[in-house]
């Protein structure tokens, strides 16, 4: 008898992540048992995962589970799981929209859903946060196409483009979309703006935790009083946030911003939370767009923008390039109603099979 239990997974870059598919009918229904199984698949914890296949990053130990929805709106569930590298710990307290693109195309090729012509429209209904996305995946000749002239900042190459709307997001987590109430709130002296439009995010000036806002990544991370304040920061901005004790979470993530250099509508260094994002997020960016168009917000300081309805796209700068964020939004009551948000992602299998994990984790008389 093998020593060891193979599981059948895909290996797929999503956005500028990459991580562990898998339909959920091939992981543990227990959720310890299955937590125990991604990190013994990583290789967590061991911050180089050198005994599994996670990339030794957050960006690149992630999960998605998927399955076919029972939901009358969606073809099929997404559950994203944050595997560290650095703990013991699989966290599923927030979404991912990286690894979000790489849903649709898992999907069609796992026969969960099929293709409808040369672009197949597939819903998905995202576990973490409840809400809907539409992810438009091209399928000529019914097969799933990678190859294309899309590119997006913080991926090499071209790929094929797989436009995402997202439907309805904001509170999605917090409740509502500026949680605090406010547009605006000072905690410590530091000016912050709490929102949450798909992912629970505080925007700040960079130049408030004594940062330029264009430092690289790891020179931030190097900056450890930077970092201290940021996360006191962050601590306070979760109970504010009706998040609780974020200690352990990965949520509010903390986006310090400043002026745009290169044409953008806004720069952005984004804590995620401990390491520093060497991109930004899905969610991140869109709600940094949406806290944009705010009015009184820290973001909406440094665009300026005023009076914005209808469709708009906002060019969000981060440390490897830009996000574009195309939102649709209203005013109601003098309030931003926010009708949705839209972007482009691309993405790529990378390899496709079994992957092995421990029996004494989880044995095939177990499954």
């Amino acid at each position: 008898m093998s020593s060891q239990t193979a599981i059948l997974a895909s290996l797929i870059r999503g956005g500028t992540s990459k991580g562990l598919y898998f339909h959920a009918d091939d992981l543990p229904v227990d959720v310890e048992t299955r937590d125990r199984v991604l990190l013994a698949a990583m290789g967590s914890p061991d911050v180089r995962e050198i005994d599994g296949v996670g990339g030794a990053h957050p960006l690149t130990s992630k999960v998605a589970v998927v399955c076919r929805s029972k939901r009358s709106d969606a073809d099929v569930d997404y559950l994203f799981l944050q595997v560290w590298p650095d703990r013991a710990e699989v966290s599923d307290n927030q979404n991912c929209g990286n690894l979000l693109a790489g849903v649709g195309p898992f999907a069609l090729e796992q026969g969960l859903v099929d293709p409808t012509g040369d672009v197949t429209a597939v819903r998905i209904w995202m576990e973490n946060t409840e809400s809907l996305a539409v992810a438009y995946v091209q399928t000529p000749g019914g097969e799933v196409r990678y190859d294309g002239d899309a590119r997006i900042d913080g991926v090499p190459g071209f790929a094929a483009p797989i436009p995402i709307d997202f439907l309805d997001i904001a509170g999605s987590t917090c409740g509502s979309l500026l949680p605090t109430g406010n547009a605006l709130d000072v905690v410590d002296g530091v000016a912050i703006t709490c929102i949450d439009n798909g992912m629970p995010v505080v925007c700040l000036l960079a130049s408030d935790v004594g940062l330029t806002g264009y430092e690289d990544p790891s020179a931030i991370e190097a900056d450890l009083e930077a970092c201290r304040l940021v996360e006191s920061l962050r601590l306070k901005a979760g109970l504010m946030m009706n998040l609780g004790d974020v200690s352990s979470m990965t949520v509010p993530k903390m986006s310090l911003l400043a002026k745009p250099e290169h044409g953008g509508v806004v720069t952005t260094r984004t804590f995620i939370p401990k390491r520093v994002h060497e991109a930004i997020g899905v969610f991140g960016a869109v709600s940094v767009a949406t806290a944009c168009l705010v009015p009184g917000s820290v973001a909406n300081e440094i665009t300026g923008l005023h009076d914005v309805s209808g469709r708009t796209t906002l060019q969000i700068e981060h440390p490897t390039g830009y996000f574009d964020i195309t939102m649709d939004v209203s005013t109601e009551n003098d309030s931003l109603r926010v009708n949705s948000a839209a972007l482009l992602r691309t993405a790529r299998v990378l390899m496709r099979g079994v992957v092995y994990v421990p029996r004494a984790i989880w044995s095939t008389s177990d499954h």
